[in-house]
């Protein structure tokens, strides 16, 4: 272990690492010192049919806002994975906090798979210091090991960034960017701590770091992707969050494929959509796989999720504004119509009650239906999905932290219900909401219109 600590200690000499081993950076002085290691890139699916996710972190995890983006998208755009998911946020925590705590209220569950997200409070809102550094190491390493001696696959997420010293930092000195500086060497651990332990690297920091920095840049210096209090990120922030989770478990983004051939009024659709009917130009699907919406109509929008043609994009309240920041629909939701045999120059798209207007050449290259239309057809389902996902996972905070722990704050109290019968009670409970979030995903049938716009 002291041979660890000491290769550790040694990535934060940064002179020795060459700049093609380092992540590219803006060029402002702000960026200067910034020194991040370059994240590992992955291709191949770590994910199985049927696994069970754990999604582990601290206050930003409990916030249940990136880790129901997971969920929404695993079950309506990846629904062929069948994948479970429970999420375990606990304001103020540290590494070594759930590792004391994880046997039983994690393992208990047999996980197949985990994502973690520690290190706001590890780093202690302080320059980073050698023996703060290798006790995050430790206590991380105790995390992914414990995973790792029950079967469990480990995806190791870096803490994220922040935007301002917090109010409840009281240590006076410590500046935006000694904060920043610090977490950027806590990244650099668990990118180094996942080769070692060959465990995914999911990076949150530095993406929400350039976001941060271009937000502002686009939409004002209010604009804050780590939140109002400067720690906390809201919806934009969360999407980078959870952009950094699923593109680490390697998911390959194919939503649907539409290709419509306009001389033979004939179109083909991949899998997971199939075609009720066709008419001249006009085409009936029906979809058991839906695009992620970035907002919800009015009166269906749940738990704070943005409400289309209300959310903007110069707030961080919205998510369609964090996929300014990160290619979340270019790579993880992509729902492609072609269009083959366009002899006039541009055509009408119609789908559902939205339109727009492409070239010829637009609709031959393909557009990405989820990008092009914000609201569509699906939001409906998705919405009603994604309240009965929300009502699951903020059960799960209450199951552990008020049912198993007697507290719904204090990070490590103490056990107050170990009895099969109090578990049984919470996971009937639970078992409840489950079924409510299948029973809301339901196939979705809709329209699509190709009509050629006269001059």
């Amino acid at each position: 272990m002291r041979l660890l600590f000491v290769s550790l200690i040694s990535l934060i000499g940064y002179s020795a690492v060459a700049s093609k081993d380092l992540e590219s950076k803006p060029d402002d002085a702000s960026f200067s010192k910034f020194e991040p290691l370059k994240a590992p890139e992955y291709s191949s699916l770590i994910l199985k049919k049927g696994d069970h996710l754990a999604i582990c972190g601290d206050s930003i995890t409990e916030q249940r806002l990136y880790s129901r983006i997971i969920e929404d998208y695993l079950t309506m755009c990846a629904p062929q994975l069948d994948i479970s998911m429970r999420q375990y946020g606990w304001s103020g925590e540290k590494a070594w906090q759930f590792l004391g705590r994880m046997t039983n209220d994690c393992l208990r569950f047999n996980p197949t798979i985990a994502t973690t997200c520690y290190g706001m409070n590890d780093f202690e809102y302080r320059s980073y210091e050698d023996a703060i550094g290798r006790d995050y190491y430790k206590n991380s390493k105790g995390v992914i090991d414990a995973f790792k001696a029950h079967h469990v696959r480990v995806i190791l997420g870096s803490p994220g960034c922040v935007s301002k010293v917090p109010w409840w930092e009281k240590t006076p000195g410590y500046t935006l960017q000694d904060l920043n500086l610090s977490l950027c060497d806590f990244r650099n651990i668990d990118i180094r701590l996942a080769r070692e332990e060959h465990a995914r690297f999911a990076d949150v920091f530095w993406p929400m770091l350039i976001g941060d920095f271009t937000g502002r840049q686009e939409y004002g210096q209010d604009y804050a992707i780590p939140g109002r209090d400067g720690v906390h990120p809201y919806w934009a922030g969360h999407l980078i969050m959870a952009y950094a989770f699923l593109t680490a478990m390697g998911l390959p983004g194919d939503v649907g494929t539409f290709t419509i051939d306009l001389k033979r009024n004939k179109i083909k659709v991949s899998d997971g959509h199939k075609v009720i009917s066709t008419e001249d130009g006009a085409f009936t699907i029906e979809s058991s796989r839906y695009p992620f919406c970035a907002c919800e109509p009015a009166g269906l929008a749940a738990k704070s999720y943005p409400v289309c043609g209300q959310d903007s994009l110069s707030t961080n309240d919205s998510i369609r504004s964090g996929m300014t920041l990160v290619p979340f629909n270019q790579r993880l939701n992509r729902l492609m119509l072609f269009v083959k045999n366009a002899t006039a120059p541009s055509y009408r798209v119609s789908w559902g009650d939205e339109s727009a207007t492409f070239t010829a050449e637009q609709l031959a290259g393909g557009i990405n239906l989820a990008a092009a239309f914000p609201e569509n057809p699906f939001s409906v389902a998705f919405a009603k999905v994604d309240s009965a996902v929300a009502s699951k996972q903020a059960f799960e905070t209450k199951e552990i932290k008020e049912m198993f722990h007697g507290k719904s704050n204090s990070s490590g109290a103490a056990l107050v219900a170990q009895s099969e019968s109090v578990v049984g009670q919470a996971e009937e409970e639970r078992d409840d909401l489950v079924s409510a979030v299948h029973a809301a995903f339901v196939p979705v049938t809709y329209v699509i219109k190709v009509e050629p716009v006269e001059n």
